[in-house]
Parts: C-alpha cells; structure tokens; sequence
C-alpha cells in the first residue's frame, strides 16, 4: 500500500499538534493487518520542556500513545473503523514494557498488528524501536465507537 504522509494521517486521525505523533506511514499489509509507521523526535517537542530539560527522555506515555495512534491508522486502513462515521478510542493496555530510552534526534519507528477483533473492539500488539533496538512493548486495546 502506499505510504501516508502527514496530511493523509491528519485526515484519518482526530490529534493535531502537539499530539499527533504518528509523522509517516510507510507500510500497510491488510492481509496481515500490520502497519508499520514512524515519528520523528524533535528537541523541539512540548513534552521535553518538563521530562527533563537537562536530560531530555520521551515519555513512555507519550511512546504507547505514538503505538495507539498508529493502530487506529491501522483500524481505519483495513476496514474496521470507517473514518467517516466512527471515532476509535484507546480503551486498554496491557503487559508494556519499556527496554531503552527516546531521545531528541532518535526516529521512533512504530509496528503495530491487530491480534483479534470482536465486533467494534479489537486488540493490538504494538512495538516500536529505535535504530533496530526494541524500546517499548504493549497490547492495546481499542473500540470503535459512532462520532
């Protein structure tokens, strides 16, 4: 599939700067259900300005949030959730582990895959990586609601 860029993902999910934190999307496999995305992390970003000005570290929050996000892109590319009438919202999480730290300069790339779906709910397990190195691991869990 052909990658979204920044408009394109601004059209499918509601978050607008500061919060929008997915910045590319460069694979979708609907067969699979995986998507594979990425955010670049700017010295320039809100968050840094209190965690922590003299050693800047991306929230892990602010990581699974990036994973969420890219899940709903996900959601919407492959038919579970019709970006016309549904709002996808982050009902869960689960078993996240944190294993390196997120810094100005790094590219986050996000890897997201639906495990299950029953009905408007639908589980997912999110990884994303810095230079190939695991940093952030969860399952999430989303539903898709009516606007």
């Amino acid at each position: 599939m052909d990658p979204l860029n920044y408009q394109d993902i601004a059209a499918l999910l509601p978050h607008r700067y500061p919060f929008l934190l997915v910045d590319r999307v460069v694979n979708i496999d609907k067969e699979a259900k995986s998507i594979e995305a990425y955010k670049n992390v700017s010295a320039n970003e809100e968050f840094f300005n209190g965690h922590f000005p003299d050693n800047p570290i991306m929230p892990g929050v602010m990581q699974i949030e990036a994973l969420a996000q890219t899940g709903v892109l996900l959601a919407m590319k492959i038919g579970v959730a019709n970006p016309e009438t549904d709002l996808l919202l982050f009902t869960g999480i689960n078993k996240a582990k944190f294993r390196g730290s997120v810094v100005p300069g790094d590219r986050l790339d996000l890897k997201v895959t639906v495990t299950a779906q029953r009905r408007n709910i639908f589980m997912m397990e999110g990884k994303a990586f810095v230079d190939g190195k695991l940093v952030v691991e969860c399952e999430l869990q989303a539903a898709a609601v009516a606007k």
